[in-house]
């Protein structure tokens, strides 16, 4: 056992959830020190990276689809945005919205910084073989989302 993790007895070292656990406080922190290197933090990048692929998208929608209270979307929106990262406007469907949109800015820093998640998530997964790396994927979606 490393220093950092704390003493659990065999029993319940033994258990998924457990295990779990372990694995994705690692993995949480393998990407956000790989995030921190480019100035960004973990939500930020989340959100960025919906805005991204949402295209044009209300801050609200934005919100319910990445389940950020309303609140913390707001600030999260605002610092992307005074990073020149994102674009508000309003919403021409609806002008009291502000439609949320990525800049050139925003793509760029995407793009280094998906290959800083991708590069954090080797690192994670770097004593598996390719094929063992696909079926944790795998499993851990059956895990993570059962109904689908």
């Amino acid at each position: 056992m490393s220093d950092d993790t704390p003493y659990a007895p065999s029993r319940i070292r033994a258990l998924p959830s457990w295990l779990l656990g372990r694995a994705a406080a690692r993995g949480h922190r393998l990407v956000a020190d790989a995030l921190a290197t480019e100035g960004m933090r973990m939500m930020h990048h989340a959100v960025l990276s919906a805005v991204d692929e949402l295209g044009p998208v209300s801050q609200a929608e934005l919100g319910r689809t990445v389940g950020i209270d309303p609140k913390d979307m707001v600030t999260l929106v605002n610092d992307l945005q005074k990073d020149g990262l994102v674009t508000r406007t309003p919403d021409p469907k609806d002008r009291r919205k502000n439609a949320v949109e990525i800049s050139t800015a925003g793509r760029q820093r995407l793009r280094r910084t998906q290959q800083l998640g991708d590069q954090a998530n080797a690192e994670l997964t770097a004593s598996l073989t390719p094929d063992e790396r696909a079926q944790l994927i795998t499993l851990l979606g059956k895990i993570a989302v059962p109904d689908r």
